[in-house]
């Protein structure tokens, strides 16, 4: 895992990712994150407005905003994932986020099985504002069975296509491992967490408590969303997060 890297005046670190997200993001000292949360899914294109519209209201700039949580209809093709990634982030350069090439922020995007959005939408984002005695904070990407960066998804699937318990079992672990570097990469690990959120479709309860509860990655309970990772083939995501205040948006 690559070392962090400090976005100096925007108040937090960051774990360098791929094109479309950061591996994760910390607060700095002087800082906290926070955390708002759609009542419903909005739009993508309406959701950068509305995102906006909250960061301007707050009076703060758009490069404050440090991660999201998105919706997608359905797990994209490879092309049809790069496709997205590009509209995602040509809104993120226009606000100036990337950093010499970085894109800094922290994202997870997820495909309801049951009752999706009819296209790709926001669910929450996060954001960074000052607060001298802020106590740590962070927001960890969510991270599917699979290496980063290797070009295409499918070729580098853990257990492609096995979901019987023992191919599930082994695609859990290396996603909880992955959490765990990634975390240890900001400097924390469960026991900072204020919350876990596990995607899948398939029952995870045969390893829920030998390798999730074990870990101490449910210290808090466990959210598990009944939902797909955001590319076709894979089966198994999860994030975290340190936040100590969040909120909901009403609809509208």
């Amino acid at each position: 895992m690559s070392s962090t890297r400090i976005a100096a005046d925007r108040g937090f670190r960051y774990v360098p990712g791929v094109y479309q997200y950061s591996a994760g993001v910390a607060a700095e000292p002087g800082f906290r994150i926070e955390r708002v949360r759609f009542a419903d899914p909005v739009p993508m294109v309406a959701g950068f407005g509305r995102i906006a519209d909250f960061l301007a209201a707050a009076g703060l700039p758009k490069t404050a905003f440090c991660a999201c949580e998105m919706r997608s209809p359905a797990p994209f093709t490879e092309q049809g994932f790069s496709d997205f990634n590009k509209i995602y982030g040509a809104v993120l350069a226009d606000w100036g986020i990337f950093l010499d090439g970085d894109n800094p922020v922290a994202r997870s995007n997820v495909c309801p099985d049951i009752a999706p959005p009819p296209e790709p939408s926001f669910h929450a984002f996060s954001f960074v504002v000052p607060d001298a005695d802020a106590a740590p904070s962070f927001v960890v990407s969510g991270g599917g069975e699979v290496p980063e960066g290797k070009g295409n998804y499918r070729d580098h699937a853990i257990a492609l296509g096995d979901v019987s318990p023992a191919g599930l079992l082994k695609k859990g672990r290396y996603v909880l491992d992955e959490m765990e570097r990634r975390m240890a990469a900001l400097g924390f690990g469960w026991s900072d967490t204020t919350a876990v959120q596990l995607y899948t479709v398939h029952d995870p309860h045969p390893f829920l408590g030998s390798e999730i509860v074990a870990r101490g990655a449910a210290r808090h309970g466990l959210t598990w969303q009944f939902c797909r990772p955001p590319v076709q083939d894979l089966e198994f995501e999860m994030d975290c997060r340190a936040v100590p205040t969040e909120r909901v948006l009403p609809k509208g």
